[in-house]
């Protein structure tokens, strides 16, 4: 199960006392749920802050803060960690799936959703009278389209593809919360990864570890093991100031209702003007396979980074480490999803061996969801950042190189 989208087990209410709240006008204030995977939250805090959102509390899997439907929009296109920008539309008490139909009919969905548009509910569901979620799910789009029906006079058609408008609800004992998501798909999809390899590591994570290391863009940045190249584009996106929301076409925000398009259009010009042209320092990614590099490197034209990132076929260990100081890299396979624990032993010794004979100067990062492992490195690590891929726990472990 995605730990992203379990919210309502740390999500407190936002409104003490009162257990129905409908926001009637989208185009006034509401909280926003920016959602992440675990471990990601402290980072996302930091990012939404920096666009100029104060946030009003921060989970195990998201932060809240106060907007517009028009604050999402800039959301969306900047955050680098987050998964999903949700804005609330009603917090109620919920008894009954009766009383969820109810209530989710109480919402000005004409006001909301054109009728031509296609829906798409998702939801989770924790509550004793409920055996089937899905049960749920369907009670609350029902709500949806009847209410669509009887003011408009058409029905909207729904499925499960979250390509236009996209509704979320979450429902944990007597305390239900509706949202209208205006990310549509994940953030996560930048769209870029078109040859995604065995095991890639989540885009949306990829950037946060990268931000983990301290990393923005103003020393050189090495990743030997790239794989599929995405820690090695999600930095070359920090150092140039690209905002990875102008990678995507579609978001769940254009299909609303008064969707502005000129405002939108006039904020993904600022943001685009505010990416540097190419930072001074080397963004090098390496890997011993050739079908790694080169799909890699078709990674990242497609996300349009490439002239920044220098490629190689190479060894780890031969990777060759610019002069000066820097930030090297690795993500070496750790044996739950691929790889044999007994043959990476080597393996991580070797990046010990690597970091302390070509990397003087660097500060050197591995991240791995097996700590036994990592014993093998045989260095003192400085810090070690919890992080989860998946269901897996991983750390971000930092050596200090003398």
């Amino acid at each position: 199960m995605d730990h992203s989208t379990i919210l309502f087990f740390s999500y407190k209410s936002t409104l003490p006392g009162i257990y129905s709240y409908v926001h009637m006008n989208i185009n006034e204030q509401s909280n926003i749920l920016i959602t992440c995977s675990r471990g990601v939250s402290p980072f996302l805090e930091k990012e939404a802050a920096a666009l100029g959102f104060t946030p009003v509390s921060t989970h195990e899997t998201g932060v809240v803060v106060r907007g517009t439907i028009k604050d999402t929009y800039r959301l969306n296109l900047e955050l680098r960690t987050a998964l999903n920008v949700l804005f609330l539309l009603k917090e109620f008490r919920c008894t009954s799936p009766e009383v969820l139909y109810k209530e989710a009919g109480t919402v000005k969905w004409e006001d909301i959703i054109p009728p031509a548009e296609y829906i798409s509910v998702v939801s989770q569901v924790n509550n004793p009278t409920v055996n089937n979620t899905m049960f749920a799910n369907q009670k609350f789009k029902d709500a949806v389209v009847d209410r669509m029906t009887n003011k408009t006079g058409k029905r909207p058609d729904s499925g499960p593809e979250r390509s236009n408008i996209v509704i979320n609800f979450y429902w944990n004992d007597q305390k239900a919360w509706i949202y209208l998501n205006t990310s549509g798909t994940k953030l996560a999809d930048r769209g870029y990864r078109k040859i995604p390899l065995l095991a890639p590591m989540r885009e949306t994570l990829a950037s946060a570890v990268v931000q983990a290391t301290g990393y923005n863009g103003t020393c050189h940045f090495v990743n030997p093991m790239t794989g599929s190249g995405t820690l090695a584009i999600e930095a070359a996106l920090i150092a140039l100031g690209k905002a990875p929301g102008l990678l995507r076409s579609n978001f769940g925000l254009k299909h609303i209702k008064g969707f502005d398009e000129t405002y939108w259009q006039e904020l993904r010009k600022a943001t685009l003007q505010k990416a540097s042209k190419k930072p001074e320092f080397k963004i090098i990614a390496t890997d011993i396979r050739p079908e790694h590099v080169d799909a890699a490197q078709k990674n990242a034209k497609t996300c349009g980074v490439d002239h920044l990132i220098e490629f190689g076929v190479s060894d780890f260990s031969k990777t060759a480490v610019p002069p000066g100081k820097g930030i090297v890299l690795l993500n070496p396979e750790y044996g739950e999803r691929m790889g044999d624990k007994i043959n990476l032993i080597s393996v991580y010794k070797g990046i010990g061996d690597f970091f302390k004979k070509e990397c003087s100067g660097y500060t050197g990062f591995v991240f791995t969801g097996n700590m036994d492992l990592a014993k093998k490195v045989g260095l003192r690590a400085s810090q070690r950042l919890p992080f989860f891929t998946a269901e897996i726990e991983c750390r971000l472990l930092r050596y200090d190189i003398y």
